[in-house]
């Protein structure tokens, strides 16, 4: 062999060494599988408050921590395409959004720990015995979304002068969504309002189901789901063309030009949930990790939706509000 040639061909393994090397060294990182409900452009932020709280814990990504995300763009059967390939890659906790990820995560593995973020009811959807004691491998935090359905009909009633008919934009291949609808539904009764349920599945049944309103309601509320997150433009677009307020539960949805929206700050349960991968990659079984409920919740009004729908958002209400998008 030429000298040459030996020396380039040192080179390179010496090149190459440290690359194999590294690689091995990530293969060893402790992963979480991300699962993200609906598309990078809509829960971006909620991804990255988790990556910067599990820095702040010295959980570095690439350097302590290996991080898979994957995003399921609001359709129901990818949640368990992810929940299989993240067994097969054998991450070390799955964290994920929304029931139907949850309970595909946990229809596929009883062992890797779960841990959910922002469920409407888990104890109501069966994933968790209850909040304080929620036994088997899966524990995060609560949205509470059932439990405010109230106070969101209460606000709505309050902007929305002389509210009589109630439509609900549903997904109802969402059993966290299926219980808010039924919770609302209760509560709008007991109020005396007209309720009108338009039933979704998929994206394409979005803009046939505002047909088939055809102006029979006064106002619209939409459960927050990963479908409904993933369209949410196209929603309230079409909201708006149909003159008809918007309740949600996610500031998000006001942001993308919803009326208003009363709910827990997503964000800050990112961030909290963090706090649980901590926990579970130093040693903490979720079974014994009691279920969170939220400690911040938003009340967020769009001032330029309200304009445009001819409301006149009263002062002291506007005082109440968290936030007030222009």
């Amino acid at each position: 062999m030429k000298r040459r040639t030996f020396i380039t061909l040192l080179g390179g393994a010496a090149v190459a060494w440290p690359l194999a090397a590294r690689a091995q060294q990530t293969a060893k990182l402790p992963t979480i599988g991300l699962v993200g409900g609906a598309i990078p452009s809509t829960q971006g932020t909620w991804i990255a408050a988790f990556v910067q709280r599990m820095r702040e814990l010295g959980w570095i990504e690439n350097r302590a921590v290996a991080i898979e995300v994957r995003w399921a763009e609001g359709r129901n059967e990818r949640y368990s395409e992810i929940a299989a390939e993240f067994v097969r890659l054998k991450v070390d906790v799955i964290v994920t959004q929304g029931t139907p990820a949850t309970i595909a995560a946990k229809q596929v593995t009883s062992v890797i720990p779960i841990v959910f973020v922002g469920l409407g009811d888990p104890v109501g959807t069966g994933l968790v015995a209850s909040l304080a004691r929620p036994g088997g491998n899966v524990s995060g935090l609560s949205a509470q979304i059932t439990d405010t359905a109230a106070k969101r009909l209460e606000i709505l009633r309050e902007v929305v002068p002389g509210l009589g008919r109630l439509a609900i934009l549903a997904n109802v291949d969402n059993p966290a969504v299926v219980l808010d609808m039924r919770e609302v539904q209760t509560t709008a009764r007991t109020l005396g309002l007209e309720v009108i349920t338009l039933e979704i599945r998929r994206g394409e049944d979005i803009a046939p189901a505002f047909e088939a309103l055809n102006g029979r309601a006064d106002a619209l509320y939409v459960p927050p789901e990963p479908l409904v997150n993933t369209n949410r433009v196209r929603i309230n677009t079409l909201a708006l063309g149909a003159r008809l307020p918007t309740m949600h539960g996610l500031r998000e949805y006001v942001e993308a030009g919803g009326l208003m929206s009363y709910g827990a700050n997503m964000p800050d349960l990112f961030r909290r949930a963090a706090e649980y991968v901590d926990k579970i990659l130093r040693g903490a079984k979720p079974a014994d990790l009691p279920v969170e409920q939220p400690t911040k919740f938003d009340l967020v009004i769009n001032l330029t939706t309200a304009k445009a729908l001819g409301l006149t958002i009263p002062e002291s209400f506007l005082t109440r509000v968290d936030e007030v998008i222009e």
